[in-house]
């Protein structure tokens, strides 16, 4: 499955909510959720939102949100579920772990990107170092202790000074620190410190069928 190069906006109204695709313009009230709430697109948009969902569907939407949310393929994305299964622990916990701790999540997470698409062209461009060296895999697992920064060449991005000059330390995560244009994984996160809008469970039980 090649990845969606359509409206973003198109899939927030799809999944109900607000997946943050588009940086800035998801926290504007240009976002149409603010206009039309979560109706889905498509003619029969307001029919699919009244019709009752099977338990089945409803743990098909949660993964395709959850997925869409962090810009991951099915392959990738089944791989997270089976990596996290084999681990101790709460597997839908441990597979949200996985994904928060990509480096293109860690990127966007430490506000050195608008949104996780931009911190993903970052990284594929070769503007993102960890530990001093080049990583130019989104999908790279952050591992706790690591510092995160950016290229020189980056630090004259125009949208790089914007997320700097906007940067809110009261809102950075818990488990992450910034300084400048240098960031760290402080300590792995835990279900606490994830959006709280996602049902990781009904995941594990799509997957478990």
């Amino acid at each position: 499955m090649a990845r969606y190069t359509g409206p973003k906006f198109r899939l927030d109204r799809r999944e109900g909510t607000n997946l943050f695709l588009k940086g800035k313009r998801s926290v504007s009230g240009k976002h149409p959720l603010a206009k039309k709430g979560a109706i889905p697109p498509g003619q029969h948009g307001q029919k699919t939102l009244n019709k009752k969902r099977s338990e089945y569907g409803l743990q098909l939407r949660e993964k395709q949100k959850v997925k869409r949310m962090y810009g991951v393929l099915e392959r990738q994305f089944r791989k997270y579920y089976e990596q996290a299964a084999k681990k101790k622990g709460a597997t839908g916990e441990t597979l949200l772990q996985i994904l928060e701790t990509r480096l293109d999540n860690i990127v966007f997470r430490l506000s050195f990107a608008f949104s996780r698409a931009q911190a993903r062209q970052l990284t594929t461009h070769g503007h993102v170092l960890v530990n001093g060296k080049k990583v130019n895999v989104p999908s790279f697992n952050v591992k706790e202790g690591d510092v995160i920064s950016l290229s020189g060449k980056a630090s004259d991005f125009v949208f790089v000074k914007e997320t700097a000059n906007e940067f809110d330390k009261d809102k950075l995560p818990a488990w992450l620190d910034r300084k400048g244009l240098v960031g760290n994984l402080k300590k792995l996160p835990v279900r606490e410190d994830i959006e709280a809008d996602i049902n990781e469970q009904a995941i594990v039980e799509f997957y478990s069928r």
